[in-house]
This record gives structure tokens, C-alpha cells and sequence, in this order.
């Protein structure tokens, strides 16, 4: 007897993955641009490093209270469709189930066995059939703001906290240095193993994401020493 197996796809990651990726990504870009910045100015190290910390704070609570917001409004429009799913229900159930037939009938079933379906699910759960099948809300896929700010943030310090250890550990005459090439290495190795896990290439997923990133570090780097210059 043929053993059964369960398929899985690179797909089913996708979600949590594109938000971790995202909030880290964030995080290291950000930071260390942030850092990069302040040090062409010619900062003291302390300041250096002040203004690091308070970049890793205000970006995760940026990312928290944005994500929260979004998923919230993502959220109560969910609610609102849902309830309007469940009054049309209550007021005419038959036309409900029709309804929920053609849907199965759309997606490949006769009409016969779509009725049968239909019916069944509308006696089972008729309000969880629709949200599922029609509106394409399920447990699995519903909204959750909270979880979704936390979720974010979280990975915003972790990506934020790698330049910040390079600051640390790094002499003051090599930290530009170290920053950038500190940086990019760890979004280098960030979007190959995003790119691995989502079973995309490789290669085009690094060139891609250290070019942007190399470019958001010149631009900072370019208006710290202006301001700097300006300044002194």
C-alpha cells in the first residue's frame, strides 16, 4: 500500500516570510545608514552610537504602530463583510446557498454535486462556508494587528541591532568602513536566504537587494559629510 504523503510548497512560507524579511531588512538598511550619516558628519562615537540605539527604537515602534494600523483596517473590513454575509444569510438563506453553489460550479464541480455541497456546508456552517468560499477569509488567513505589530517590530531590532554591534566592536578609524561592509554582507545574506526558503534564485535575489541598500548608504553618507561640512 502506497504510503501517503503531504505536499508542501514554497508558497505556503510566503507570508511570514515577506514580513520578516521586510522588518529586517528594514532594520539593517535603516540603521546603518542612520550610523553611516552620523558618522561622516564627524560625530563622536558615543553620539555615534546614541543616535543608533535611538534609530532601533523608533523604527520598531514605527514599524509596530504602521503594521498594527494597516492589519487593524485590513481587519475591520474584514468584520464588515462578514457581517453583511451573515444578515444576507438570515434574510434569505436559500438564495445564500445558490449562490455558494455557483461558486462551486465556477470552480469545476456539475451542478448536481455543487447543490449537494452547497447544502450540506450551509447546514454544517453556513456562515464559515461563505466567508471561506466567497469572501476568501479563513482562521488561518484573518487579520491579526497585534500579532502582526509585534511580528514587525521584533524584526526591525534584530535587523537593527547588527549595524549597531559592528559600531560596537569596530576602532573609530575603520567604522565607516566596517559599516558598510558589515552591512551589505548581512543583506547579501539575508536576501539569499529569503530567496532560498521562498525557493527563488539566488543570485538576482543579492545583486538586487545589496545594490538598493548600497545605494540608500551613499546617499547617507553623502548627506552626513554635506551637513558636517556645513556645520563645522
Amino acid at each position: 500500500m502506497p504510503k501517503s504523503h503531504r505536499e508542501t510548497h514554497k508558497l505556503d512560507s510566503s507570508g511570514w516570510l515577506r514580513a520578516a524579511v521586510l522588518g529586517a531588512n528594514d532594520g539593517i538598511v535603516s540603521t546603518a545608514s542612520l550610523i553611516l550619516g552620523v558618522a561622516a558628519s564627524g560625530a563622536e562615537h558615543s553620539n555615534i552610537l546614541i543616535a543608533g540605539f535611538a534609530g532601533l527604537a523608533a523604527g520598531a515602534m514605527s514599524m509596530a504602530s504602521g503594521e498594527y494600523v494597516s492589519v487593524s483596517s485590513q481587519k475591520d473590513t474584514e468584520l464588515a463583510a462578514i457581517n453583511q454575509e451573515r444578515r444576507e444569510i438570515a434574510e434569505n438563506f436559500a438564495s445564500e446557498q445558490k449562490e455558494l453553489a455557483m461558486i462551486y460550479v465556477r470552480r469545476g464541480l456539475d451542478r448536481e454535486l455543487a447543490n449537494e455541497v452547497a447544502e450540506k456546508l450551509m447546514r454544517h456552517n453556513s456562515l464559515e462556508a461563505h466567508a471561506r468560499d466567497e469572501l476568501g477569509i479563513t482562521e488561518m488567513t484573518s487579520a491579526r494587528p497585534l500579532q502582526a505589530a509585534m511580528a514587525s517590530a521584533g524584526s526591525f531590532a534584530v535587523g537593527a541591532a547588527l549595524p549597531l554591534a559592528v559600531v560596537m566592536l569596530a576602532p573609530r578609524p575603520y567604522l565607516v568602513s566596517s559599516i558598510v561592509c558589515g552591512a551589505l554582507f548581512l543583506l547579501a545574506v539575508l536576501g539569499g536566504w529569503a530567496a532560498h526558503v521562498g525557493g527563488a534564485k539566488i543570485f538576482p535575489a543579492v545583486i538586487r537587494v545589496v545594490f538598493w541598500s548600497a545605494l540608500a548608504l551613499a546617499i547617507t553618507y553623502g548627506v552626513g559629510t554635506v551637513t558636517g561640512h556645513t556645520t563645522s
